[in-house]
């Protein structure tokens, strides 16, 4: 396990080392493989968990049958930090989209570290608060924003945080289906492989099998916007 990616956690953002350390002594790790559900919507399970390899995607099943993806979280990133102030049921599945190494720590474990260290309570609302404001976004981009506009803006928030820099532009490798992409962005698959068609065939990006090569950055922020 690499400590830097565990330290990327917002729940790690102001501790020292030394703290840093201590609490990730007392994380468990899991290892998951592609395609296992951590929880379902509904649970009560009430875990905090950070992903140090691989991806995890969130994901709400709506009235009728289809899913809405909320996110897709790789190394650094954490989840299931609601259930802290909210000891309701999970608000939405989490699935693995490939393998993937967990830290997790026990409810009650983080109610000690929140009640003993102040600043990991300010992580973890910097988290609440950062995860508002994108509902917020998406909400937004629901109304206001076409299908292709969000197409362009999740293939840059996808590239912002597993891009890879090539000769030829920025490579994404995101492990998302046609459908999980379209889940993502909240429209039919039909649509939003016609917006990533026309954007290839502009020269914007390179489709690859579940991996996307970003060759006109500036281009794709433009129609994000």
């Amino acid at each position: 396990m690499d400590p830097e990616v565990l330290k990327q956690a917002p729940l790690f953002a102001e501790l020292d080392d030394e703290a840093a350390s201590t609490l990730a002594a007392a994380m468990g790790t899991i290892k998951v493989n592609k395609g296992d559900v951590l929880f379902h919507e509904g649970d009560t399970e009430d875990r905090l968990y950070v992903v140090v390899s691989g991806k995890i995607k969130l994901g709400r099943s709506g009235s009728a049958g289809r899913e809405n993806l909320l996110a897709v979280l790789g190394p650094g990133q954490m989840f299931g930090e609601l259930s802290v102030f909210d000891p309701g049921p999970r608000s939405s599945t989490a699935t693995a989209v490939t393998s993937c190494e967990l830290r997790v720590l026990e409810h009650d474990e983080l109610t000690q570290w929140l009640t003993g260290r102040p600043e990991v309570a300010r992580g973890l609302l910097g988290q609440l608060a950062s995860r508002l404001r994108r509902a917020n976004e998406n909400a937004a981009d629901l109304v206001f924003s076409d299908v292709p506009g969000r197409v362009a803006k999740a293939l840059l928030d996808l590239a912002k945080r597993f891009g890879e820099q090539r000769d030829e532009g920025i490579h994404v490798h995101h492990d998302l289906t046609q459908e999980e992409l379209a889940q993502l962005v909240g429209a039919s698959r039909e649509t939003v492989n016609k917006a990533l068609a026309d954007f290839a065939a502009r020269g914007w990006i390179r489709l690859e099998p579940r991996s996307v090569t970003l060759i006109d950055v500036e281009r794709v922020e433009r129609r994000a916007r």
